[in-house]
């Protein structure tokens, strides 16, 4: 769970009763103002008569349920808070630092790195400073939950001992020191009940982390003399926090008997990524050129991250990979694309990140974003060229209708009759392919007839002495390595075509067409830039015209018409 989700636990009692008093009193409040309305109807009292019944001193002067607080208010909310955390947390302190030891240590053993056998707590306190809060903000779900987030800055003085054992049998006692923290924890109290404290639950979590520093110390020696270890133990405690603590996991916390499984962390969709290609990366090597691969990931845990094949010496790589990615949050989660430099034994550097809000995509429509990668995704004052790397992004959602079919799974254009087939004919799966489906994995290859126009090209370099080219287009499907080529147009940097080339495609959601444009010579060829489409929106669109700028290239677009014959193959694999 981390060093601070036990920390947080410990306030959040106390923030919930407190909560649950404001919502109470707010709703027997509500019930006397409807009474005092129909008092009123009878005793002739006006409704400003009625109100000044119920001043704004019943009320808790540290909490207002509303969107739009002004400074001076918010101040009072925050000392308020500050104030009372103070007095508070020697017991707080007291009864967070045994919570969050026995339940980090499993989650430290879970992260623990090779090198190590055991690491455990020898001590664990908190310390004396208690952390203050620098922000609030609470909103209203309506009559479902509340949602309460909390900006929290931290500079405590702990006490904590890790006591670390090595592979052989070395015991190292390691101090955590000058922790530093400034995050965002997210408290959600639902669902809301008339039964007091009116929530059913709570659920927390670190929405975001803004700033995590601290310094580890061996006692009695210099960790930095093993090599590894400190980054090691630095990795593990940091990965251990994040992949536990921060949104969308949360932790819940029942409050009142009940069952609270809808609460918790769980799949509603999926994202299909496909890793097209860069262009344009940063050299990393003194001899050569990068050696570009790709980690992407929507949650930074290990069994959920992927890494794309290493392309040799190539700063313009294509991958044509595809990734399913599970969503657990579309409206606050994303895509993170990391290139990175293969240097063999000597490690990885990075090239440049990218990321992309799941919320901007629309679902079940395919997207094709170029993205500006970046040397840091938190802190972006970086205008250095680093490259761009190009990807494809499919969200659908769990249970999605409206026709919408996934083009990556394997009832993509499935007929009626291989419908029943599957199914049996009385709509239920038969014994037999039941069995079926246990013994072998049913692959779907998507098979047809893709028709490339090449219409036309504009604002072509000029590759010639005389200021012009005799320019052709070469048109290749990666896979198959089938190729064709238009004719030459003389002294032309505005040619027209009008030609069209049908290729058998064996699998076309895996495929891809290339089309390099080169300027024909008497003596050889030159190369003029590049365009590199995948199938995806063809097949989903069926047909579709569009001009399509070329890569590698000072200047230069394609025209071009697209159409799809679809013809399904199933195989068994």
């Amino acid at each position: 769970m981390g060093f601070f989700m036990g920390l947080i636990l410990g306030i959040a009692v106390g923030l919930a009763i407190i909560v649950g008093l404001v919502k109470s009193e707010n709703v027997r409040s509500k019930r006397r103002s409807e009474l005092a309305t129909i008092i009123a109807a009878f005793s002739k009292m006006t409704v400003e008569d009625s109100r000044k019944i119920f001043t704004p001193e019943y009320y808790p002067s540290w909490l207002v349920f509303s969107q739009r607080q002004n400074c001076s208010c918010l101040l009072l909310q925050l000392n308020w808070l500050n104030v009372h955390l103070t007095k508070i947390w020697p017991y707080v302190n007291e009864a967070a630092s045994e919570l969050i030891k026995a339940s980090v240590e499993p989650v430290l053993e879970q992260y623990r790195p090779v090198i190590l056998s055991s690491l455990k707590f020898s001590k664990f306190t908190l310390g004396t400073v208690a952390p203050q809060f620098t922000g609030v903000s609470i909103i209203e779900n309506g009559e479902n939950g509340i949602t309460m987030e909390l900006e929290m800055n931290w500079d405590g003085n702990p006490s904590i001992v890790l006591d670390i054992k090595t592979r052989v049998g070395l015991a190292l006692p390691v101090q955590v020191k000058d922790i530093g923290f400034t995050g965002v924890f997210r408290l959600i109290f639902k669902p809301l009940v008339d039964e007091f404290p009116c929530f059913g639950a709570v659920c927390c979590s670190l929405r975001q982390k803004k700033n995590m520093d601290f310094t580890l110390k061996l006692i009695g020696g210099d960790i930095s003399t093993i090599p590894g270890l400190y980054g090691a133990i630095e990795g593990t405690i940091k990965d251990a926090i994040e992949d536990s603590i921060m949104w969308p996991a949360r932790k819940v916390i029942p409050i009142l008997p009940g069952d609270y499984s809808d609460l918790e962390l769980k799949p509603i969709g999926m994202l299909e990524v496909k890793l097209v290609q860069a262009k344009e990366l940063t050299n990393k090597d003194i001899i050569g050129k990068s050696d570009p691969f790709a980690v992407l990931y929507v949650r930074p845990l290990p069994d959920r991250m992927k890494t794309s094949k290493t392309i040799n010496n190539d700063l313009n790589p294509i991958w044509n990979e595809h990734f399913e990615f599970v969503v657990e949050d579309a409206s606050t989660q994303h895509l993170v694309v990391k290139v990175y430099d293969d240097e063999g034994l000597q490690g990885s550097e990075l090239i440049g990140c990218a990321q992309v809000l799941l919320r901007d995509l629309q679902p079940g429509k395919v997207k094709d974003v170029w993205l500006k990668l970046v040397k840091d995704l938190e802190v972006q004052r970086d205008n250095k060229n680093r490259g761009q790397v190009q990807v494809e992004l499919l969200y659908c959602p769990s249970g999605m209708e409206n026709g919408f079919t996934n083009p990556f799974t394997q009832d993509f254009s499935m007929t009626s009759l291989e419908k029943v087939f599957k199914s049996g004919v009385n709509g239920t799966e038969s014994h037999e392919n039941e069995k079926a489906a246990i013994q072998k994995k049913r692959e779907v290859i998507i098979r047809g007839v893709l028709s490339v126009t090449v219409i036309s090209a504009e604002d072509l370099p000029a590759v010639d002495l005389m200021g012009k080219a005799d320019p052709y287009v070469v048109l290749t499907m990666k896979k198959s390595d089938i190729r064709n080529k238009t004719r030459v147009v003389n002294e032309c940097l505005n040619p027209v075509w009008n030609q069209t080339f049908d290729f058998v495609v064996e699998d076309g959601l895996h495929d891809m067409l290339i089309l390099e444009v080169w300027d024909h010579d008497t003596f050889g060829k030159d190369y003029m830039g590049r365009c590199i489409l995948t199938l995806t929106r063809v097949i989903l669109e069926g047909e579709y015209k569009e001009c399509f700028q070329l890569d590698e290239a000072k200047s230069g677009k394609l025209n071009l018409h697209l159409k799809w014959m679809p013809q399904p193959i199933y195989r068994d694999t």
